[in-house]
């Protein structure tokens, strides 16, 4: 079975700029919220740029759900997609990596070389149905003892959206020493029921595919593809908006054809591309895992709740949301301003498009950041 039929990127396959480092928990391994533990991990990550001689020129870039390491660059080996923030990372860019060090792992439970659902065990099966449930916080946890490696004590800055954005978060609040800065994209500081019900669907989704195998597919074929596929349909009308869809599809009819004699809706196709792309390129479980970790997110929990946490955060806060969000509305990043004690006013990027403007409005995010990282 090759990888490319699996859609994800696995050990043996070209790393393309991907850099490996194996982590041990302090020799005790890594023991999770839920209760699951991983003896190993190994992270995935890339690199652009130099790390000064007191390490303080560090930043953290955090990806968001289907994101990965590849923050950065073209497609190539170990590449199927160009870097999602590219716009933003470079030479003379707002993250500036002449003057910075910047880097990006790929997050546990992921899909893209770091330890996750398909990755193998100390005894060469793939961990499947037993890979652990894990958090945010338990994702940040393995991200602080990466930094340890790399020999990074403080984070010049943490930038994240959306799922990555959750990681900025609980940085700052639960390691509030190693961030100076902590640039925050479209989230907000617990999950709400909207979001764990859009995500809930998705997995079952997921799950109720056939080819799913109670998460064990592996060796049985191209696994959950259709769920998946269905997974990342729902997710894509959540990302976008209605008036974005109104101008671009509205009622078209595919290939000028009729609705009532079996032609498809514009808006349907847009739909089975963005599905069916992602299935080519992600693994089901780590979709399901990952989903997961963002509806348990909470900065509040077991720490006296959201004000208590976000209180803890000494960093300089950037918060910056989205005109047009509904996945993660504008009120969400207000209460992070005015709970975090050093947050900045904050900024809203004016879109069309909405969550996905994280990714897609590079020229205002680009003022913002690159602004609040040369204070």
């Amino acid at each position: 079975m090759t990888t490319a039929a699996l859609g994800y990127w696995r050990e043996g396959d070209d790393p393309g700029e991907r850099q490996f480092v194996a982590l041990e928990g302090e020799g005790q391994g890594f023991s999770f919220e839920g209760g699951g533990h991983l003896e190993r991990v190994v992270v995935a990550y890339e690199t652009w740029g130099t790390l000064n001689k007191d390490g303080s020129n560090a930043v953290l870039v955090s990806h968001a759900l289907t994101g990965d390491s590849h923050a950065a660059g073209e497609v190539g080996p170990g590449h199927r997609t160009p870097g999602w923030w590219g716009g933003l990372i470079g030479p003379g860019l707002a993250i500036d990596t002449g003057e910075f060090f910047v880097v990006c792992p790929n997050v546990l439970g992921g899909a893209q070389g770091t330890t996750g659902p398909s990755s193998l065990d100390a005894s060469g099966n793939v961990y499947g149905s037993r890979f652990p449930t894990i958090t945010v916080r338990d994702q940040v946890a393995v991200e602080r003892a990466f930094a340890d490696v790399l020999h990074i004590d403080e984070w010049s800055a943490v930038i994240g959206g959306s799922m990555g954005g959750m990681r900025v978060l609980e940085w700052a609040v639960g390691s509030p020493s190693r961030v100076r800065r902590a640039i925050v994209l479209a989230v907000g500081a617990a999950s709400t029921a909207d979001e764990i019900a859009l995500s809930s669907l998705q997995i079952r989704a997921i799950k109720a595919d056939p080819n799913y195998f109670g998460g064990d597919y592996y060796e049985r074929g191209d696994g959950p593809r259709e769920g998946l596929a269905i997974a990342r349909g729902i997710g894509q009308i959540t990302y976008r908006t209605s008036g974005e869809f109104e101008t671009r599809f509205a009622r078209t009819v595919q290939d000028d054809g009729d609705a009532l004699a079996g032609g498809r809706y514009a808006i349907e196709s847009y739909l089975d591309y963005h599905g069916e792309k992602l299935a080519a390129r992600f693994d089901a479980n780590s979709y399901v895992v990952l989903s997961e970790a963002m509806n348990h997110h909470d900065v509040g929990r077991d720490r006296g709740g959201v004000a208590d946490a976000l209180a803890r955060v000494s960093a300089r806060a950037t918060v910056i949301g989205i005109d047009s969000d509904r996945l993660y509305p504008l009120r969400l990043q207000e209460e992070l301003v005015r709970l975090t004690p050093k947050a900045e006013p904050l900024h809203v990027i004016s879109s069309d498009v909405g969550h996905d403007g994280f990714l897609l409005e590079i020229d205002q995010i680009s003022k913002i950041v690159g602004e609040s990282l040369r204070e």
